[in-house]
C-alpha cells in the first residue's frame, strides 16, 4: 500500500491477545476483500455489519491498526482498509481450526509444505551454531544441525500459520555474559523424502509470515543441489495438537 497509509506496529507473537469482537471485525473486513486489496468502508456501514455503534466500530479499526492487523488510510467520508500479513495469518489460523472442527474424519491439516529457495540474511549460521541452542537441538531433535538454515518462501500453504495446529518442540532462550538469546519452536519434517530436518520459528525474526527456515544435520543446498528459485517439498512429521 501507499506510504500515506498510517501503520503502527506492536510486535506480538501469537494471536491470543485479540479480543473476540476484534476477531469478528477482522473477519468482516476479510469478507469485503480486505485480504487482497484496500477496501473502502465507512464506520456507519461497518457498525451496521457488526451490529454495534459507530463509535465502537471506529474503536475496533483503531485497535486493529495498533496491533498490526490492518493498515488504513483516512478519506473524507470513509476509510481505505487493507488486512496485513499478520491479519491474514490470524484469519488462516481460524480457518484451519474451523476445518478441523467441521470436517470430522478428514485430514484437514497440510501434511506437505512447498517452498521456494532464496538466499537469506545469513543469520541462521550464527544462531544455529550457538552452544546454548546446539545442546538443545542434540537433546530434543537427536542431531547437531548444519550451521545454517535453508530459507523457503512458502507456496503451499501460503503462510506459516498452519504450524499453530502442530505440537512444537520448544527451544528455550538463554543468556550469556554479553547478551540474551530468545526462544523458538521446532517442527520436525522430512525433506524431499530423504533427509530429516525441522522448521524452526524464532521468537524474534526479520522475515514475514510467508517465510520458513529449515535446519538439518545436512547442508541441504549441497546434498540436494539446490539454487535460488528451486522448489523444495517438506512432509510434516510434527504431531497435531
Amino acid at each position: 500500500m501507499s506510504k500515506r497509509y498510517r501503520y503502527k506496529f506492536l510486535p506480538i507473537f501469537w494471536y491470543e491477545m485479540l479480543k473476540p469482537t476484534l476477531w469478528f471485525t477482522l473477519y468482516r473486513l476479510g469478507e469485503l476483500g480486505g485480504v487482497w486489496r484496500p477496501v473502502e468502508i465507512s464506520t456507519p456501514r461497518l457498525a451496521k455489519m457488526l451490529g454495534c455503534s459507530q463509535q465502537t466500530a471506529s474503536r475496533h479499526l483503531i485497535e486493529l491498526e495498533r496491533l498490526g492487523y490492518i493498515e488504513r488510510r483516512i478519506e473524507r467520508r470513509s476509510e481505505l482498509v487493507k488486512i496485513t500479513e499478520r491479519g491474514r495469518e490470524a484469519l488462516e489460523s481460524v480457518y484451519y481450526g474451523l476445518k478441523m472442527a467441521l470436517e470430522e474424519g478428514e485430514t484437514v491439516l497440510p501434511t506437505e509444505v512447498v517452498g521456494i529457495v532464496f538466499t537469506g540474511m545469513g543469520e541462521g549460521a550464527y544462531y544455529v551454531s550457538r552452544p546454548g541452542y546446539v545442546r538443545q537441538f542434540v537433546r530434543k531433535l537427536g542431531y547437531k544441525p548444519y550451521p545454517g538454515t535453508l530459507n523457503l518462501r512458502l507456496v503451499s500453504p501460503p503462510t506459516r500459520s498452519f504450524l499453530e495446529r502442530y505440537r512444537p518442540i520448544e527451544i528455550e532462550g538463554f543468556q550469556t555474559l554479553d547478551r540474551t538469546y530468545g526462544s523458538g519452536k521446532c517442527y520436525p519434517v522430512l525433506i524431499e523424502g530423504k533427509y530429516e530436518g525441522a522448521i524452526v520459528v524464532a521468537e524474534r525474526t526479520h522475515y514475514g509470515y510467508d517465510v520458513i527456515e529449515v535446519l538439518s544435520p545436512y547442508n541441504l543446498r549441497e546434498v540436494l543441489g539446490l539454487k535460488d528459485g528451486d522448489k523444495v517439498r517438506l512432509v510434516m512429521r510434527a504431531k497435531p495438537w
